[in-house]
């Protein structure tokens, strides 16, 4: 608003340069696409996340399957390094050796974070695996795909907010480099001259 009321001031203000009047323009287009096209951009960014994410999980929910794995041997706790989509701070996990059944019917063996205290040898616990039993991820769940799609929005829309604030000080920095130049010039065919009789001083 301040700023349509700077332009509709300079309308007829006798001190108005040609500058200023462009700076306001500027600033007036620079607002608009600040309003208007960082929303538009994060709801569009935000929905294509949201879509693809939202694929993803029910791929993973398709691909990922849930079995029981059986401690061969402990072979202590596991450093902070889980994935933090898919545990807390407080579940606490251990690293073992385990064997276990693929879906596909293929028996395997392998390191295997566990969520046990103290894991023994036959202690069962529950992991996830792809179809051919290697251990993968817990799958994405539809409302972390949708938190993970609305920061992804949000970010879109800040984005483009910065990006159209940095061309304006660009471009009023491009401006005021100008006039500075205008008068440089002016002072310099002016200058030779100042204060001596008869030059109009």
């Amino acid at each position: 608003m301040l700023v349509v009321k700077g332009l509709w001031r300079w309308r007829h203000n006798p001190l108005r340069r040609a500058t200023d009047l462009a700076e306001a323009w500027v600033a007036l287009v620079a607002l608009i696409l600040i309003a208007v096209a960082a929303p538009v951009t994060g709801c569009l960014v935000g929905t294509a996340a949201q879509d693809a994410l939202q694929r993803s999980v029910r791929q993973q929910r398709h691909s990922h399957r849930l079995v029981v794995a059986t401690v061969v041997r402990d072979r202590g706790r596991a450093p902070l390094e889980a994935d933090p989509d898919t545990t807390t701070a407080r579940e606490v996990r251990s690293r073992v050796v385990a064997d276990w059944t693929g879906p596909d019917g293929t028996r395997r063996r392998g390191a295997a974070l566990a969520d046990l205290k103290s894991p023994r040898p036959g202690d069962h616990f529950r992991l996830w695996t792809d179809p051919h039993g290697r251990i993968t991820t817990r799958p994405l769940d539809s409302p972390t795909a949708t938190t993970h799609a609305v920061l992804a929005g949000v970010g879109a829309a800040l984005l483009t907010a910065a990006v159209v604030e940095s061309a304006r000080r660009l471009a009023v920095w491009h401006m005021v480099r100008r006039r500075y130049a205008r008068w440089d010039q002016a002072w310099d065919r002016a200058g030779p001259d100042w204060g001596k009789a008869g030059t109009g001083s």
